[in-house]
């Protein structure tokens, strides 16, 4: 990097030491995870496995990274997300947990989210599903449940709660649509159905369910119109009075 030297080392030991993004991915997560408990060897192998079994974890990352390149306005470059973007570098280690709890290690997979919310502020229950092209911006304060499921092509901001509406078991947490924007701030209480590509405005509290591309806000959230294009997520327009066409 021409413009500061002196993140030389750290963009070599992150990025330019490895042959492959899903080495890259490994040694970030193990770095960041890292702790008296459990050091960098045990997480890296940990990690390692993870992305030598399953395929779909690469995959996810690379389109997490589109994500981020087309639809923030502050990434410019590749590299920044595995560096520097809290939200990309979560998720991946989210989707490391969630590989663990479906394969049974849950205990490992608890300690993953538990070191995910502590270093990121960004707590998804390894038991959550959620899709690829997923894009977080800032990240502060994210809460997923166990029974949530997120589609494809989302695009969240920061102190977004997809949770439960009070003590219930069993499946109580939202299901998210592919291609939706979820306003910052907003939280979706419940079992309840988001439609692909609505949109939901920043601040609202949603308690039921949402039709395909419609447009919600308030508290409690209600239906103020259609999505405005066929690709919220995509074109992260949260103008209420419509959004651009993004088709």
């Amino acid at each position: 990097m021409k413009e500061d030297p002196l993140l030389g080392g750290m963009i070599h030991s992150s990025l330019l030491h490895h042959t492959t993004m899903e080495q890259a991915l490994a040694y970030r997560f193990s770095f960041k995870l890292a702790s008296a408990e459990m050091g960098e060897q045990i997480l890296r192998e940990i990690a390692d496995q993870a992305y030598g079994e399953d395929p779909e974890l690469g995959a996810a990352a690379r389109a997490d990274l589109m994500a981020i390149y087309d639809r923030d306005p502050a990434c410019h470059r590749y590299l920044q997300p595995i560096l520097f973007f809290k939200g990309y570098q979560a998720v991946q280690a989210y989707r490391v947990g969630h590989w663990l709890w479906t394969h049974g290690r849950r205990d490992l997979a608890y300690f993953v989210q538990m070191r995910v919310s502590e270093a990121f502020g960004v707590d998804i229950h390894p038991g959550a599903r959620v899709g690829k092209g997923l894009m977080i911006d800032h990240a502060h304060s994210i809460v997923i449940g166990e029974t949530a499921v997120v589609g494809d092509n989302v695009s969240m901001l920061h102190s977004v709660t997809l949770g439960g509406t009070g003590k219930e078991d069993g499946d109580r947490h939202p299901k998210i649509g592919d291609g939706v924007l979820i306003g910052a701030g907003a939280k979706v209480l419940g079992n309840i159905h988001i439609g692909n590509c609505s949109r939901i405005a920043a601040g609202s509290v949603v308690l039921q369910d949402i039709p395909r591309n419609k447009t919600v806000a308030g508290v409690p959230a209600k239906i103020v119109g259609e999505a405005g294009c066929s690709q919220p997520a995509m074109s992260m327009d949260h103008n209420l009075t419509g959004c651009m066409d993004c088709d």
